[in-house]
């Protein structure tokens, strides 16, 4: 595995390796990996000739400086995980190298940026379109991988593929969970040992609220996810929404989409975590 720091080194190897015919599969990260990243970087590697794992934990997403502070990096872990995994090269850039002056660029994403993240977190995703956009321009790949867990960001990420013109295939994993049920996180080793234990219920709340769904109504069935969820100690429900999964949109009736994926993000103590759930589209209320 070939470690680059350059985005003109980068441009090179990409140029040698496109020149021969190559096909180049992107996983783009914050590093601190996990097996979810993993799980992406094999889907890659079967896909592809040449992965490309990108390791930036990106500036412009964050709307709380503390959340940058304290997000995990652990570099030299990270690329031990990437040399076993068989991956091509690793880029690894300073601030500096991709923000050589402020990205002022401001996407019109539309709707599917404006509600439960986007409205969370003003200016996240448009942070996420810039430096995903950054990296596709300086890797031109033939597909790019991300985990469903961050539902909201694919949709972006397409809307944004969309505006740019790149022609890159958006491939969208499944969420790789821990035993007990727990969405895989670079977050989750910032949870002590009594929140990590709690915090499996987010996830066996959103499974058992499919049952409940079937003979309740949306809002209902809102409101039990997030009073199940805020019963455990530690549990704040930040937002929990049932959408369109095809456009983020909330809706007010089962009917009203064939595609129903409900999003939570949960703040267990002071470290937020998302997942979502897809609901059986003949889910029907009372």
């Amino acid at each position: 595995m070939k470690i680059i720091r350059t985005v003109k080194e980068l441009k090179e190897v990409v140029t040698a390796d496109k020149a021969q015919g190559r096909s180049i599969g992107l996983v783009p990260t914050m590093g601190a990996l996990h097996e979810g990243h993993l799980s992406l970087i094999e889907r890659a590697r079967n896909d592809n000739d040449i992965v490309i794992v990108s390791l930036f934990v990106n500036p412009t997403q964050f709307n709380n400086p503390e959340d940058l502070r304290t997000y995990p990096r652990t570099e030299a872990a990270d690329c031990s995980k990437l040399e076993t995994a068989k991956v091509d090269y690793a880029f690894i850039p300073s601030v500096e190298e991709i923000y050589p002056e402020p990205d002022t660029r401001v996407f019109d994403l539309g709707p599917v940026a404006n509600v439960m993240e986007g409205a969370m977190r003003p200016g996240h995703f448009n942070g996420v379109a810039q430096i995903v956009s950054k990296l596709f321009a300086m890797t031109t790949p033939d597909r790019a991988y991300f985990g469903e867990k961050d539902f909201q960001q694919i949709a972006v990420i397409n809307k944004m593929v969309e505006l740019e013109g790149f022609d890159i295939e958006i491939v969208e994993c499944p969420i790789k969970r821990e035993s007990d049920g727990l969405a895989m996180s670079s977050r989750n080793v910032r949870l002590t040992p009594e929140q990590r234990e709690i915090a499996p219920a987010i996830h066996r709340t959103l499974v058992g609220s499919i049952d409940w769904a079937r003979n309740h109504t949306v809002e209902q069935t809102k409101r039990y996810v997030i009073d199940t969820i805020n019963s455990f100690p530690s549990m704040d429900t930040e937002y929990y929404e049932i959408v369109d999964g095809h456009n983020m949109q909330p809706i007010s009736d089962w009917s009203d989409t064939d595609y129903p994926v409900g999003c939570v993000t949960v703040y267990c103590g002071n470290v937020r975590l998302i997942d979502n759930i897809k609901y059986p589209n003949s889910t029907k209320n009372n």
